[in-house]
């Protein structure tokens, strides 16, 4: 089964090798049509520390590493500011 990828932005880098991603999905109303967004924060894992507040990162699906860590960062674009 393949590992689901994720797109977000980092709102918190305070926690060691952690990061928390705001990720944001867009869907259609099934009743009223109307575009809605919604948004939802995982903790990643982020082994060496390096991303910080405001980039953009794709985390990926993976084991349990914590309580409620089950994600990884695996790549970064250009920060959002």
């Amino acid at each position: 089964m393949p590992k689901r990828v994720l797109q977000g932005t980092v709102v918190s880098d305070k926690n060691d090798k952690t990061v928390v991603v705001l990720v944001e999905r867009r869907f259609t109303h099934p009743l009223f049509k109307k575009t809605v967004r919604r948004s939802k924060k995982y903790k990643a894992h982020d082994e060496s520390n390096q991303y910080k507040v405001g980039d953009i990162v794709s985390i990926e699906e993976t084991k349990p590493i914590s309580k409620d860590k089950t994600w990884i960062v695996v790549a970064s674009q250009a920060s959002a500011q």
